[in-house]
Formats: C-alpha cells, sequence, structure tokens
C-alpha cells in the first residue's frame, strides 16, 4: 500500500495540472468569439459565463483521455529517469505489481468520463443552446426600436411605427429579408406578432395583411405576392452564425432519449447512424481513457528520455493519433458507411492492441524508441 500510494502521488498532481492547461488553452482559443460577443452582439458577461460553464462538460470530454495517458507516462517517467523502477525490480516488483494504483486512477477517471457523457454533455449542450434562445429573444426585445431602421438579427433589416414589448405586437412594420443568397424579400405590413418558440428554438413574426416584394439578387425577376397572414421564423443560426440547426441534435439528448429516437427513425436514414454513433460513444470515449491510462505505465517506464517535456510530447502524440483516429471513424460511422456498433469500438481496440504490444516490450526490457535511428544520419568515425 506504500508503494501505490507512492505512485498515486505521483500521478495526481500533474493530472490536475495538465487538465487545468487543457481547458485554459481551449477557453482560449475561444476568446475571440466571445469578445466579439460582449462587443458586438450586447451579450452579458453572466451569459458568457453560462456559456463558458456549459461548454466545460463537453470540453472535459475531450481532454480527460489525453490528460489521463498524460499524467501516467509522465509519472512513470519520472520514476524510470530517477532509476526507481530499477531499484523496484531488483527488490522483486515487477512493473504488472505497479499496475494497481494505475488502475485505481484509470478506473476514477473512466467513471468521471462516463458520468459527463450520459449526464453532463447532454444537460451542457442543451442548456448552451437554450441560453442562445435567451439571447435570441432578448435581442427581439431590446433590437427592434420604433421608427428606428435596426438590424436585431443578422441580414434581417426592421422598421416600425410602433412597439409593445409587452404585447409583443408590432405596427405598420417593413422588414427586409437578405439571408436568401438568390432572393431579397421585403415584407410590407399592417401588423406583426412576435410569437416565441422554446421548444424548437425558433422565434416565429407573424405578419397579418401585407405584401412580399420578392426581388432576385442579379435584378432579373421579381414577384409580388399579398397575404393575409405570413409567418417567418428567426432560428438560433441567425442570432450567432455558428449554430447548429435548430433541431435538438443527438449530442444534446439523455441516453433514454437517444434509445426513444432509435426506435423511431428508420434504420435506413442517416440520423439513425448518428443517433446509434452518440449512444455508444457514451461508453466507448470513457473506455478509451481507461485504456489510455493503462498505455501510459510501459510507455512511461520503458521510454529513454528524461523530463517531464519528453513524457507530456510522447503522450500528445499517441493522442493524436488517437483522436485522428476517431474522428475518420466517427465521419464514417456518421455516413452509415460503416455500422456503429462496430465502428465506434475500433479506436479502443486499437488501444487494447497498443496496450498488449507496450507492455510486451516492457515486460521483455526492450526500450520503445519513438524515432528510429536512420543510418545515414549516424555520426562516422573519424579515420
Amino acid at each position: 500500500m506504500t508503494l501505490y500510494r507512492y505512485i498515486l502521488r505521483e500521478i495526481w498532481p500533474t493530472f490536475l495540472a495538465s487538465l487545468f492547461v487543457f481547458i485554459f488553452i481551449m477557453m482560449a482559443a475561444r476568446m475571440l468569439s466571445i469578445t466579439e460577443l460582449i462587443v458586438t452582439r450586447g451579450v452579458h458577461l453572466s451569459q458568457v459565463a453560462g456559456m463558458v460553464l456549459f461548454l466545460l462538460p463537453d470540453i472535459l470530454t475531450f481532454a480527460l483521455p489525453a490528460v489521463t495517458l498524460m499524467s501516467v507516462v509522465v509519472a512513470f517517467l519520472r520514476l524510470s529517469a530517477d532509476s526507481e523502477i530499477i531499484a523496484m525490480k531488483s527488490s522483486g516488483i515487477s512493473l504488472y505489481q505497479m499496475l494497481p494504483p494505475v488502475i485505481f486512477f484509470s478506473l476514477a477517471a473512466f467513471l468521471a468520463c462516463l458520468a459527463i457523457t450520459t449526464f453532463a454533455a447532454p444537460w451542457g449542450n442543451r442548456s448552451f443552446k437554450d441560453l442562445l434562445f435567451k439571447i435570441a429573444e432578448t435581442k427581439a426585445d431590446l433590437g427592434i426600436k420604433e421608427r428606428i431602421f435596426c438590424e436585431p438579427f443578422g441580414n434581417l433589416v426592421f422598421y416600425v411605427n410602433n412597439f409593445s414589448r409587452e404585447e409583443r405586437v408590432l405596427k405598420d412594420v417593413f422588414v427586409v429579408d437578405r439571408r436568401d443568397e438568390e432572393m431579397t424579400n421585403t415584407i410590407v405590413s399592417d401588423e406583426a406578432r412576435i410569437i416565441m418558440r422554446p421548444a424548437e428554438r425558433t422565434i416565429t413574426l407573424l405578419f397579418m395583411r401585407g405584401t412580399i416584394f420578392l426581388v432576385e439578387k442579379n435584378l432579373e425577376s421579381s414577384r409580388t405576392i399579398k397575404f393575409n397572414t405570413y409567418a417567418l421564423n428567426i432560428g438560433l443560426k441567425d442570432v450567432l452564425a455558428d449554430l447548429a440547426s435548430r433541431k435538438k441534435a443527438p449530442h444534446e439528448l439523455s441516453v433514454g432519449q437517444l434509445v426513444d429516437q432509435l426506435r423511431s427513425t428508420p434504420d435506413t436514414e442517416k440520423e439513425y447512424s448518428r443517433i446509434m454513433r452518440e449512444l455508444f460513444e457514451k461508453l466507448s470515449i470513457p473506455l478509451a481513457v481507461f485504456l489510455m491510462g493503462i498505455i501510459g505505465v510501459p510507455l512511461g517506464a520503458q521510454i529513454r528520455g528524461r523530463g517531464r517535456s519528453t513524457g507530456i510530447g510522447v503522450s500528445l502524440m499517441v493522442f493524436s493519433l488517437f483522436y485522428l483516429f476517431l474522428m475518420i471513424i466517427r465521419g464514417v460511422c456518421s455516413t452509415g458507411a460503416l455500422s456503429p456498433a462496430f465502428g465506434v469500438w475500433i479506436p479502443d481496440l486499437f488501444l487494447v492492441v497498443s496496450a498488449i504490444v507496450l507492455f510486451r516490450h516492457a515486460s521483455n526490457e526492450r526500450p520503445i524508441h519513438l524515432l528510429p535511428r536512420l543510418s545515414f544520419l549516424r555520426k562516422k568515425p573519424v579515420s
């Protein structure tokens, strides 16, 4: 138990530090868009903080495999560099006997990732979209001003003579809709009503008694349509350009909701493959986290290098290969070319095979050379 506690104390500090760095880097990458939201979109800091909170589960899901691998590799690399592993082997302690604390640590990371993919990530993605809908609702209430040309939504210009915010009724409405790439729609109406649809995450403008002027962008043709009622839908993508569709995506659904959608979706549609892939990934990604921790033992013990930078570099290289493999398989499964029931487990199978090969190297005391020495790079002896 003394040995197990000693190994765990080597792993945890690196794990926590690496996790913090990963979260900081990924958040820093979004700072430009977050700053744009505050400056140009009028989003409050409290709403931005909510976005960051709701994005955390997805960031943790991405970071946990890399951080788990990195923390184990760095810990065992340090033990190997200081010859502590050699001392343990001389005392009759094999590499396999050092596995229990790593298994315990990897199992804890597996359970944490499983909880995130099953509960936290769907909640975060769903809450993120709901928050964006609230922003859209605020922009509808505050962005539309009386007797002023305003553009509360992208490519939608409003002019209203009177706006009752309590009843959300607009009088004498003039709207120019440039969202269509081929045609510009100009709507003139006596009255319009704003209808919020939270379930569909859309805002509907219901126009009454008016005319639509449709003009092609190249000005080659035009049409005029008179109407008694006309509905104009404004989705989340009209509030922020990089948003997903209005419909709830599979990554927003819980396990029960995914199973229900799987039963109601024909297996011939691509949506069926996406739902099945999302369902199986809730277990396959946490399993990858567990396997990453196990792989870190032979990697850290057998790499001939010193310093944390070596361990971090090796971990990032292995994780990059795994992530690239995962993205390729994910894309193939989403198209339906490969059954998700089989495809999502291929990256995990790759990790299992890698663990077996690496442990064989470690048991035979064969060092792992990441970059083979090329003969033409070797220095020739001076005659």
